[in-house]
């Protein structure tokens, strides 16, 4: 055991500020299973008369998703939102360019209002329309497709589908990555934050109350960074409210130790945007704030996918298996960790989707026909959404180091708590030492808190266990004895490579 403790203190007088629900989003892009045999699939045992699977929609529930961004993606630079309603039977078969596969358009639009309506009021729509391919007048056709109630040709063609009322869609994503050159219609900063703010100006002119999210890059690490952030916002900056962040994190070259502090990463490139946003805004003269939809973020083991990108395998399927990356302890607690950092910049931060729900990179799994599980990565988030609403106190950690390849120095403790509105208080912590438990002592200042709820932790003796087909309940959390709170403090162990909540009534 580390023989130095780490220690932070708790005070409601210094807060980050409080968590928007958004935070808990997740993302369903039309790629591998997500959509068929995953969400949908009309010949399941468990399949509802719409032809969604209860047995996933379930587990929707439990994991605690909000905002579900659809349906791409890199998807949707190709897609025809027209192609996705209406009769089934007669909508078009396209090849999808992005993920070379052929999409039926057998799930579109109304089938994915329907899947949210059924995930519960919680689940909010959070729609992309396609600035690669298409442009302002597709994105206003689609806004009234979806939101004009009726009495004209889009709204009462909407009605004839079934659909008489109006989806009510708020949140509207401009485009996907346009950054990218893997993107179809891969635009320069100029030339995205031209196409973004006509569409923009014109989506307002149609509902001034919707919210829009133009695309910043693909990572910190693209060669644009933040000058494609300043170029984008100085033409969007009044007409937009949010910015995107993507960020995907895995072990490379074998390095665990780098990956196991994969946050530090995360934590400076929401700090590094969330700088460039307020200096176009103090060259604007304006006092308006950009927020931030970290709108995909994960533990994604990209290069297994580089390596069969080009494969001849993927030509033209229909849902073939794709990105289904088979997460162990360490992915969870790595995991863990993204969450913690997205919660301590909460007041920036005020949508953020998990990509994705089902199946690909996600945390719960179907097999066709068969059952439906949690992976590792579940757990974390589910109890993150759960406990994780209210109040984010400020956290600053006092903590042994270790050395990292990637990243330096970096705290053995990475945390964060939040307050209740009962006055509860939850502590999330992730303990990054491979070998070695990790004491730890908060100091509750100012705080009516008497007893520990609940510790949890999700560990295990083997790093890379997981939960497959096969074994479906191999990791979960357990309890942990022996956490105290006595007068004023917290003490607790944190298990090695651990992710933590720890519930204080």
């Amino acid at each position: 055991m580390s023989k130095t403790p780490a220690r932070f203190t708790l005070d409601p007088a210094f807060t980050v500020g409080e968590v928007d629900p958004r935070l808990f989003g997740s993302f369903v892009e039309h790629l591998g299973r997500c959509v068929y045999t995953g969400i949908f699939e009309p010949d399941h045992p468990s399949a509802d008369e719409a032809g969604l699977r209860t047995d996933v929609l379930e587990l929707v529930r439990e994991l605690g998703v909000t905002a579900i961004r659809y349906p791409g993606g890199n998807f949707v630079s190709g897609y025809k939102w027209e192609d996705s309603v209406g009769p089934v039977d007669e909508r078009p078969r396209r090849l999808d360019l992005a993920w070379r596969s052929t999409e039926t358009n057998r799930f579109g639009l109304s089938e994915y209002i329907a899947f949210l309506r059924k995930v519960g009021p919680q689940a909010e729509p959070m729609m992309a329309v396609n600035l690669g391919t298409r442009g302002v007048a597709e994105a206003l056709e689609l806004q009234e497709y979806a939101n004009h109630p009726s009495g004209t040709a889009l709204s009462d063609l909407r009605a004839t589908h079934g659909d008489k009322d109006p989806f009510g869609i708020r949140l509207w994503c401009l485009g996907n990555e346009m950054d990218g050159p893997w993107q179809t219609g891969h635009k320069t900063a100029a030339e995205y934050g031209r196409i973004a703010a006509e569409t923009a100006r014109a989506m307002r002119q149609m509902d001034p109350s919707v919210e829009l999210v133009a695309c910043g890059s693909s990572g910190q690490s693209m060669p644009t960074f933040a000058e494609w952030e300043a170029t984008v916002l100085q033409e969007t900056y009044d007409l937009v409210d949010y910015i995107s962040l993507h960020a995907y994190y895995e072990p490379q070259d074998g390095d665990v130790d780098s990956f196991l502090a994969s946050a530090v990463d995360m934590e400076s490139f929401i700090e590094n945007v969330v700088a460039t946003c307020d200096h176009v805004g103090a060259k604007l003269k304006s006092k308006k704030k950009i927020n931030l939809s970290f709108d995909e973020w994960n533990v994604w083991y990209m290069s297994e996918w580089q390596g069969i990108e080009e494969s001849a395998s993927r030509d033209w399927a229909e849902a073939p298996r794709l990105l289904e990356n088979n997460y162990s302890v360490t992915d969870a607690v790595v995991f863990g960790s993204l969450l913690i950092a997205l919660l301590r910049h909460a007041d920036r931060v005020t949508v953020a989707c998990l990509a994705q729900l089902v199946n690909v990179i996600a945390p719960i799994m179907t097999e066709p026909g068969g059952p439906a599980w949690r992976q590792t990565t579940f757990f974390p988030f589910a109890q993150a959404s759960k406990y994780g609403r209210g109040e984010v106190l400020d956290v600053r950690v006092d903590s042994p180091t270790y050395e990292t390849k990637k990243y330096g120095e970096a705290d053995l403790l990475h945390a964060t708590a939040v307050r209740g509105e009962d006055g509860s208080v939850t502590v999330f912590a992730v303990n990054r030492s491979r070998t070695e438990p990790l004491p730890l002592e908060v100091a509750l200042s100012g705080l009516d808190l008497t007893t520990v709820v609940e510790h949890s932790a999700l560990a295990d003796a083997d790093p890379d266990a997981r939960n497959t087909l096969a074994d479906p309940e191999r990791v979960t959390p357990h309890q942990v004895a022996g956490t105290s709170l006595r007068d004023g403090t917290l003490s607790a162990v944190l298990e090695p490579m651990s992710w933590n909540v720890i519930r204080l009534g």
